[in-house]
């Protein structure tokens, strides 16, 4: 498939779960899509990074359901806090744990797993929502953890094949697979699609994290991680990164930077994107 062809699978007020880990591995190609698509209203599940900024600054979310949302190596992702403070943004803040067990619970079609994550915390109290669960067999009381449902899911990973079996080649593979597993729906974008029989040649058996009966559709977007982390094909490109986070604090910037990054086509923008990095040489 194409980013584009992902995003005409996706209906606004949707919840989509979206892989990687804040600014590390992100299937930017795919968020880039929607930012530039008529989709809107919809709920980000995600450990957060630039994935739920963009779609902050483009207007498309109207619920955020996180864990944490950081660029790294900012600590603080620009548009996330700026729509946040400014609009009041709908949110649901867990415990990265609890975040995770939401993920399994959903992925085994459960409708609420027990944790002890979240305990004593002000978790309980920024989400009055959530429920507590005694141990039937005489143990104590643990958060009910409610399952983390998704329509759509979209992960990145560095290679494929056109099955949908994915390969993770980095040194964590976070919870891309319970996203897929959650979801109804679950879409790959690769760096590279390769033959079935090519991927060992890639990596061990071990590294194929994802399986072609978790997922839906599969586009190959070389870069397609950019700026995030995609190891070992390339790190994060901190200069663009900083031109990001520069953007929250000055319209002209967002204007500017959505004019060439955003509302052009996943061709134009690596193009743009290199032409920045020769500019900058």
């Amino acid at each position: 498939m194409s980013a584009d062809e992902v995003v005409g699978q996706l209906e606004s007020g949707m919840t989509v779960g979206i892989g990687g880990w804040g600014s590390r591995r992100k299937p930017m190609a795919l968020v880039r899509a929607i930012a530039r698509s008529d989709v809107t209203d919809l709920t980000i599940v995600t450990y957060g990074g630039p994935d739920l900024g963009i779609l902050c600054a483009a207007g498309k979310v109207r619920k955020a359901v996180y864990g944490f949302v950081s660029l790294d190596s900012i600590p603080l992702e620009p548009w996330f806090r700026k729509v946040r403070q400014d609009q009041g943004l709908e949110v649901a803040e867990y415990d990265e744990g609890m975040f995770q067990t939401g993920l399994r619970a959903a992925a085994q079609r459960l409708p609420f797993l027990p944790t002890r994550a979240g305990l004593a915390s002000s978790v309980m109290d920024t989400n009055p929502d959530l429920r507590t669960v005694t141990d039937p067999y005489g143990g104590g009381e643990f958060v009910a953890m409610p399952a983390l449902r998704l329509d759509a899911a979209l992960v990145h990973v560095n290679r494929a094949d056109t099955r949908g079996n994915g390969q993770l080649l980095g040194p964590d593979p976070y919870f891309d697979d319970l996203f897929c597993l959650a979801a109804d729906r679950a879409f790959l974008s690769a760096e590279r699609i390769v033959p079935t029989e090519d991927l060992l040649e890639e990596g061990p058996i071990q590294t194929m994290v994802i399986n072609r009966s978790m997922v839906t559709g599969v586009v190959e977007a070389p870069n397609g991680a950019h700026f995030t982390t995609c190891d070992p094909d390339y790190g994060r490109d901190e200069a663009f990164q900083k031109l990001y986070d520069a953007t929250a604090k000055d319209p002209d910037a967002w204007t500017d930077f959505r004019a060439r990054f955003i509302d052009v086509d996943e061709t134009t923008y690596q193009a743009n994107v290199t032409a920045l990095a020769e500019a900058r040489a």
